[in-house]
């Protein structure tokens, strides 16, 4: 093997963040009686995008992301909701999503006998755990970093100092990251000086302003950077 320990990222990487949202919208919207129309939903995604954005750059805690984000939506439709009343029944519904990317478990036990396997992830712990129990993957990991936990979130360094000094014989050299996002995944492993592998289906590399190490199109592809 090329690398020893291996960084996975969760949302799009290995588990298919975009059906547990639609998901737990849907759900959501059908118990609060609101109709959930296609502008209202890309109005929540576009808005839910940004506060993660400016999570990324320390702009905000992931607390204020989440627990705000509903009372946003619905202000700009002018009207008021309790945000965090929302917030719980969402988290409630976004918990059961795990549905898993492809063969990502096949992949990952397999990657469990031949290197060291953590996961490295944005976001709310009891979520992330839970969606991992259910999807079969927790146990193949070594161990579960979670911005929230860590209290540092990627691309930021102190995540990963976090993570690294929580890796037993940690190297460097040895680690790579594996992720969907350029901005926090790919420019996270850069901050920290170790290896990025960009999971992304179609994106051109030559036109993108974060170059990763690797760049692959599916999850199966790591096995021509790893072996």
């Amino acid at each position: 093997m090329r690398y020893k320990t291996l960084l996975f990222d969760v949302d799009d990487t290995l588990l298919d963040f975009k059906d547990a949202e639609n998901q737990a919208l849907r759900s959501l919207f059908e118990e609060m009686e609101f109709e959930l129309t296609p502008e209202v939903e890309l109005t929540y995604k576009t808005l839910n995008h940004r506060r993660w954005k400016e999570y990324e750059q320390g702009n905000m805690t992931s607390e204020e992301v989440v627990n705000g984000r509903f009372g946003e939506l619905f202000e700009y439709f002018g009207q008021k909701v309790d945000s965090l009343a929302m917030e719980k029944r969402y988290r409630y519904y976004l918990n059961q999503g795990h549905k898993r990317l492809g063969n990502s478990l096949e992949i990952v036990q397999d990657l469990a006998d031949k290197a060291e396997l953590y996961v490295v992830t944005n976001g709310v712990a009891t979520t992330q755990f839970q969606r991992l129990t259910d999807s079969k993957l927790l146990p193949y990991f070594k161990d579960i970093f979670v911005s929230e936990t860590a209290g540092y979130q990627k691309p930021k360094r102190e995540f990963f100092d976090y993570a690294f000094s929580r890796i037993p014989d940690f190297n460097k050299e040895d680690t790579v990251i594996i992720g969907d996002s350029l901005t926090s995944d790919i420019q996270g492993g850069k901050n920290a000086g170790i290896d990025t592998v960009w999971l992304n289906p179609v994106a051109n590399q030559e036109k993108i302003s974060i170059q990763p190490t690797f760049h692959i199109q599916t999850l199966e592809e790591i096995y021509g950077i790893l072996v």
